[in-house]
């Protein structure tokens, strides 16, 4: 599987979830998105929580003989509900992406470490 068809098919999801903000109608009586969305924050950051909750069980559940395609599961349903926070705050997955070629061939250390300096000049302004 390419990464264009990734992302085509975190565009296309994205899409049905934008489709479902309040602002443009989304029916929180027939659409499981549109009611988290209705719900405001605190239901799809409750759903974020649980959902990493449930890859890391996955994972230890993995590590001691599990069936491991549950943890791809997991994730993919943290990723669904990660989606929603961005949609509701006007981001998309093309952002995370973009973010993500930005780190790209960037030391995990040392891009930690450059966030905490920026962290620390923008607090000092």
């Amino acid at each position: 599987m390419t990464s264009t068809m990734n992302t085509d098919a975190l565009d296309r999801l994205a899409d049905v979830i934008e489709s479902r903000l309040p602002a443009r109608g989304g029916d929180p009586e027939s659409s499981y998105v549109a009611r988290l969305l209705h719900k405001g924050p605190d239901a799809f950051l409750k759903k974020i929580g649980e959902e990493a909750t449930e890859v890391v069980m996955a994972a230890k559940d993995a590590d001691h003989g599990g069936d491991r395609t549950k943890i791809v599961n997991e994730v993919a349903d943290l990723w669904f509900h990660s989606m929603v926070a961005l949609a509701h705050y006007g981001l998309s997955p093309r952002d995370v992406v973009a973010e993500l070629a930005r780190r790209a061939g960037t030391s995990g250390i040392e891009e930690k470490a450059l966030r905490k300096a920026q962290a620390r000049e923008a607090s000092n302004d």
